[in-house]
């Protein structure tokens, strides 16, 4: 792994700006986030990938184009049932 050194200023909410070339190493975007692991004394910006985000595509339709129209029809039907179940 490449060494980057850069400098950023701590903001007076205790905020940072990460530098474009930490962004782009860790492949980040706006909205992307983040956490800090502190070990040894040393703080390492790990990113965090969603679930959501590594499953993409990898559930396969049924049919192609999804009738998403009987898909909520469905979900409604099963959530009144359990409604009805409850009372």
């Amino acid at each position: 792994m490449p060494k980057i050194t850069d400098r950023t200023v701590l903001t007076k909410k205790s905020q940072i700006t990460l530098p474009k070339r930490i962004r782009d190493f860790l492949k980040l975007k706006p909205g992307d986030q983040v956490k800090f692991v502190l070990e040894d004394n040393v703080v390492k910006l790990v990113p965090v990938r969603s679930k959501l985000e590594e499953g993409f595509g990898k559930v396969r339709a049924e049919r192609k184009p999804e009738d998403f129209k009987r898909i909520r029809e469905i979900v409604e039907e099963e959530i009144a049932k359990e409604v009805l179940r409850e009372f």
